[in-house]
């Protein structure tokens, strides 16, 4: 030891207090957090896929990593959630919001607690510790109309669906591909305004068949939610129409693969859930350990390499584009 100790008995006592201290380290740095991941629904294969990086982020580290979410996608259902956890006194909760500016309230009762807050699909939000977000959402929604652009040949009338009308995500993709589409595709027509699904397969389905009867010139649709492809597709099927409208957005192969084989619909995008669920949970334990979130940082995630921080919001570089070419290089 660098220090110079006179006598046996104080040396004996050192020791023992670095014993002591040593372990209160150890304890320190290995002590587990609880964080709980509010989706925005339970059940569907998009947040299924997150919860298997939340649950593959708790293997991993021993943390008490959990994933929640109403069996309907209803911000107020989420509120609910968020102040029982705030009972519970969580270390952290993730939180992917159906409606930003509903759970703006019970996020900055659960900062007073102590809690940490990490938003995802949620760059607005003011009461969080930081945000992740898996791209640029502008840059994003005009990749997708450029796709729709292409598919259409430049020219007709397309539709674009968002999950939610609050859904602060969808609607920077959507309203960034739209001005795209006016300033470099002035011969493509917005026949509607935003159409909403509410994340369900079922309602795209509905309310494609009432586009396809109220514009039976359509040439497009652009979906944000994970279903809307695939709903708007079974519609566009059914009226025998594949191949005539090009569909194009959001969704996994799991959900939208055999509408990729027939050609129903053209491209999706996506970012993967689960390395989006690590990530959060990743940034939370930080936060909670007081740790620094820096722009360039390497969080250690595929796609999540080089963040690029504004704020509290952290940018990844996260998309992946797949058509009949090559889906089978992804198994969810």
């Amino acid at each position: 030891m660098a220090m110079n100790l006179r006598k046996l008995t104080a040396g004996v006592a050192l020791g023992a207090a670095l014993i002591v201290g040593a372990g209160a380290v150890t304890h320190a740095q290995d002590a587990k957090h609880s964080i709980v991941t509010v989706v925005k629904l339970s059940g569907i294969a998009w947040f299924n896929r997150m919860e298997e990086g939340v649950n593959e982020y708790a293997a991993e580290t021993g943390h008490d990593a959990t994933q929640v979410g109403p069996a309907s996608a209803d911000a107020a259902l989420q509120v609910q959630m968020i102040e029982d956890l705030i009972a519970k006194k969580v270390d952290a909760i993730t939180v992917v919001p159906n409606s930003p500016e509903a759970l703006e309230p019970v996020l900055g009762k659960a900062l007073d607690a102590g809690i940490k807050v990490i938003g995802h699909e949620a760059s607005s939000l003011q009461n969080i510790t930081y945000d992740v977000e898996a791209f640029d959402n502008a840059a994003y929604g005009r990749h997708l109309m450029e796709a729709l652009a292409q598919a259409m040949g430049g020219e007709g009338e397309y539709a674009v669906f968002v999950g939610h009308l609050t859904a602060k995500t969808h609607n920077e993709w959507v309203d960034a591909a739209i001005e795209y589409q006016k300033e470099k595709y002035p011969n493509m027509t917005l026949v509607t305004d935003k159409l909403e699904s509410n994340e369900q397969q079922q309602t795209a389905y509905q309310k494609t068949k009432e586009l396809l009867r109220t514009y039976p010139n359509l040439k497009g649709i652009q979906g944000s939610a994970g279903e809307d492809v695939v709903g708007a597709a079974l519609a566009v099927e059914e009226a025998g129409l594949d191949g005539k409208v090009k569909i194009v957005g959001t969704s996994l192969v799991s959900v939208a693969g055999p509408y990729l084989e027939t050609g129903a619909i053209e491209m999706i995008s996506f970012w993967d859930p689960a390395k989006a669920g690590i990530a959060m949970n990743k940034v939370a334990s930080m936060a909670i350990a007081g740790e620094e979130v820096t722009d360039g940082m390497d969080l250690g995630v595929e796609g999540y390499n080089a963040i690029k921080l504004d704020g509290k919001v952290l940018y990844g570089q996260a998309w992946v584009d797949v058509t009949t070419d090559n889906m089978s290089e992804y198994d969810f």
